[in-house]
């Protein structure tokens, strides 16, 4: 049976078309009825869609590999071609993981809810009185990046270069697949930057998650060690620096454009402070920040009647599973108080989003800190903008009302 013979044929699924991007959850939906298993065969990948396929696929490492990239265009098939951590299997990923993780610990990421409060208090504070700002320009997009500065211990005048050399680095142009000129180049800028700040820690150690990665040592196989390499780091630091400011960036897009069409939950929410953390998770599940991570496939595997070969490119479609009504009682409705057992927003299993902690904390910090001053606002859908790569989507600019 060939690819696209179980799926209607007006069905299209693109992730680079800007037109599904502003609402994909028709298609979404269209796909978990008619085509749970999707192929697109001008960009020749495969999609699966509906939350169950989504949550086994994540946790299946040995057929769904990491370690040819998670980015639809930049997959290859050449096996650990990177040495970013979320492009490895194991077991050079749970080396590199433990290592992380005794970094990142719960102390550290604590120990920023004074900063990030700080923070909010100096972008938000010179709009109380006013008539309203842009959400996402003026603060959404640049609390997070100050924060994985602050964790990194990237210097605080050079924080917002670094988030426009990483909004640039991820910009795709329509109909681009492909890493265009100006991303090439902005990757350049940031691998430049950060390898000053590494020769730094090396000759200077300071107190920060930075040093701490370029002093650990990584656990092998054998028992022996190491420290990490300049390309390990790059890729570490790379990480923590694009998808922990993008992603967190896009969420408290959302919110703002939320909590706006829900003017009820925003009340609830301001009256009782209590709701915000699960206010997050719904947030979360109902428009995921990062939507779409791709797989490569080690093996002919059968799925939904279908086999799809060896070497395909499949598309985990996080963002729809958060809408499958077979997992979510009217998934389509935006419930702060949902109770919600767990979501895909974060990827599950090897590669859950190890700074879900501190993204997580951004966010209740920011919605606190948000509705003490401002606990009415107004924001419309038609004014927003929006972010195009292949796997974030959300607001680039949320102008609101006081």
């Amino acid at each position: 049976m060939k690819p696209n013979d179980m799926q209607p044929d007006d069905l299209y699924y693109d992730p680079y078309d800007y037109a599904i991007d502003a609402d994909p959850h028709p298609v979404w939906r269209r796909m978990r009825d008619e085509a749970p298993l999707y192929y697109n065969r001008e960009y020749d990948f495969y999609a699966l869609s509906r939350y169950r396929d989504v949550y086994d696929a994540s946790l299946d490492h040995q057929t769904f590999s990491s370690a040819h990239g998670t980015v639809l265009e930049l997959m290859s098939r050449k096996h650990d071609f990177s040495t970013m951590m979320i492009w490895l299997d194991p077991p050079d990923h749970t080396q590199l993981r433990k290592l992380v993780g005794r970094t990142l610990t719960v102390r550290r990421v604590a120990e920023l809810e004074p900063r990030i409060r700080s923070l909010c208090a100096e972008y938000l504070d010179p709009f109380v009185g006013s008539a309203g700002f842009d959400y996402v320009e003026e603060f959404a997009a640049r609390l997070p990046v100050m924060v994985i500065g602050s964790l990194l211990g990237v210097p605080v005048e050079d924080q917002e270069t670094v988030r426009g050399w990483t909004d640039q680095s991820l910009h795709v142009e329509p109909g681009e697949t492909q890493s265009n000129k100006g991303a090439l180049e902005a990757w350049g800028h940031l691998r430049g930057y950060f390898q000053e700040q590494i020769d730094q820690r090396r000759r200077d150690p300071r107190d920060d998650l930075m040093s701490d990665l370029v002093a650990s040592e990584l656990e092998l196989e054998d028992g022996s060690t190491r420290r990490l390499t300049d390309d390990e780091l790059h890729g570490f630091v790379n990480l923590l620096s694009s998808a922990g400011n993008e992603t967190v960036a896009r969420l408290l897009g959302w919110t703002a454009l939320l909590l706006s069409e829900h003017p009820e939950q925003r009340e609830q929410l301001a009256a009782d402070a209590a709701l915000i953390p699960g206010a997050v998770e719904e947030l979360l599940r109902y428009e995921a920040p990062s939507p779409i991570q791709a797989r490569y496939v080690t093996r002919d595997v059968e799925l939904h009647g279908q086999i799809v070969p060896e070497g395909s490119k499949i598309a985990l479609l996080n963002g729809s599973a958060g809408r499958d009504e077979r997992e979510f009682t009217d998934a389509d409705r935006f419930d702060i108080t949902r109770p919600i057992d767990s979501h895909v927003s974060f990827g599950y299993g090897l590669h859950f989003c190890i700074g879900a902690s501190l993204a997580r904390m951004e966010a209740r910090l920011a919605i606190e800190e948000t509705l003490a001053r401002f606990p009415r606002w107004e924001a419309s859908r038609e004014k927003i903008e929006m972010v195009h790569t292949s796997t974030v989507r959300g607001p680039s600019s949320v102008p609101i009302l006081l």
